[in-house]
């Protein structure tokens, strides 16, 4: 077999990491201004004032963009490159849609042009993008650690913006600022990290390379995950699920994803709904049916989350989530639908890279069959 594993940026981590932000912008060199991405919320608790700080002790001007919540869109990037233009250096610092949001804004201030410009790889992105460091204040997207980009375009659809030009230059991984994270977001962002390291592992395009960071991943959550939703303070849990879900993110970066992305883009498609959420919902849903495959990587993935083999698997995973608290159950806006849109949205061309890369063949009775799965479940008031 051959392969070839993607550069990984320099990773620091550790407690309280974040208070020196300030020196490791100086040690990038040549930066001079800065501009934060971080979403309101995060703003308003007083990270931005720590931050500014940290800049400031170093002679770095700071620039703040925060106004976006959920998930990313055209026009929150669109806001951010405007703020972003004419700094040296980006700073994202939050979820997934933080983290894409600063990434994408880092290359379009260098280039002048539109995240559009880029979308679905329809342009080559710049080879000159500003500085970026990137900080995850959730474990579950390992946006931190990729080359992949999410946003909704002007239509409300999902769309892609990815290459090295938008990978960080440095990553900082710090517990302490995922301790505040609330239970249903620590399992819903948990499972997210799991399902990436689980289906970069036994997808086709597994490789030896990827395997070897989604095997310690899935270790990591497996081993963490519930002790970091039950004891929030606990910062020994709270970072072997932040490394694992780091790790997680390389392996994507590497291998991809399947078919619970498949769902969970899809049903991002028809309404709102928390990725993680949606991504396990649609892992309990299909997993039966993946195993079926009994591939030897399907088995080495069950083997590294201590479990005995594939076969077995699907009972840890409804096990897992119901320790950590995970309710089955849809966003009320979802009962607007039904199992034939989702499933329309499944089929549609942006999902397809997710439906051939998984080990078995999914045909469109497969499709519909999940789908009607999904769309029966309660709707959440």
């Amino acid at each position: 077999m051959s392969f070839t594993i993607s550069f990984v940026p320099e990773i620091r981590f550790g407690n309280d990491l974040h208070r020196s932000i300030g020196s490791a912008a100086a040690g990038l060199g040549g930066i001079k201004s800065a501009a934060i991405v971080m979403d309101g919320f995060l703003a308003r608790s007083g990270l931005a004032e720590t931050i500014s700080a940290s800049l400031a002790e170093y002679g770095i001007e700071a620039r703040l963009f925060s106004d976006f919540t959920g998930e990313p869109k055209l026009a929150h990037v669109r806001a951010a490159t405007d703020v972003v233009k004419g700094t040296d250096l980006v700073i994202g610092i939050g979820g997934g849609s933080a983290l894409d949001i600063a990434k994408i804004a880092a290359c379009c201030a260098a280039s002048g042009e539109d995240a559009m410009h880029y979308a679905l790889a329809a342009n080559p992105l710049p080879k000159n993008p500003l500085k970026k460091i990137m900080v995850p204040t959730t474990a579950g997207t390992g946006s931190e650690t990729s080359a992949t980009n999410i946003f909704a375009g002007p239509e409300g659809k999902k769309l892609w913006i990815w290459g090295a030009e938008t990978k960080a230059d440095l990553v900082i991984l710090d517990p302490v600022l995922t301790a505040t994270l609330p239970a249903n977001l620590t399992a819903w962002c948990g499972m997210d990290a799991f399902i990436h390291a689980f289906e970069a592992a036994t997808n086709r395009n597994a490789h030896t390379g990827g395997k070897f960071y989604a095997h310690e991943a899935l270790r990591l959550l497996t081993s963490s995950l519930e002790t970091a939703v039950k004891e929030p303070d606990n910062l020994e849990a709270r970072g072997k699920v932040l490394l694992g879900s780091c790790y997680a993110g390389i392996a994507i970066d590497n291998c991809g994803t399947a078919i619970a992305h498949n769902v969970s883009h899809a049903m991002a498609g028809l309404a709102p709904v928390h990725h993680g959420l949606a991504t396990a919902l649609g892992f309990e849903a299909t997993i039966a049916w993946l195993i079926e495959a009994d591939t030897a990587d399907l088995n080495a993935a069950a083997r590294a989350c201590g479990v005995a083999n594939a076969a077995a698997f699907p009972a840890f995973v409804t096990g897992l989530m119901d320790r950590t608290g995970i309710t089955r159950a849809l966003p009320s806006a979802f009962s607007a639908f039904d199992g034939q849109a989702l499933a329309a949205e499944m089929k549609a061309p942006e999902n397809q890279p997710m439906r051939r890369s998984t080990i078995r063949d999914v045909d469109d009775a497969d499709i519909d069959h999940f789908a009607a799965i999904l769309m029966s479940l309660p709707k959440a008031a």
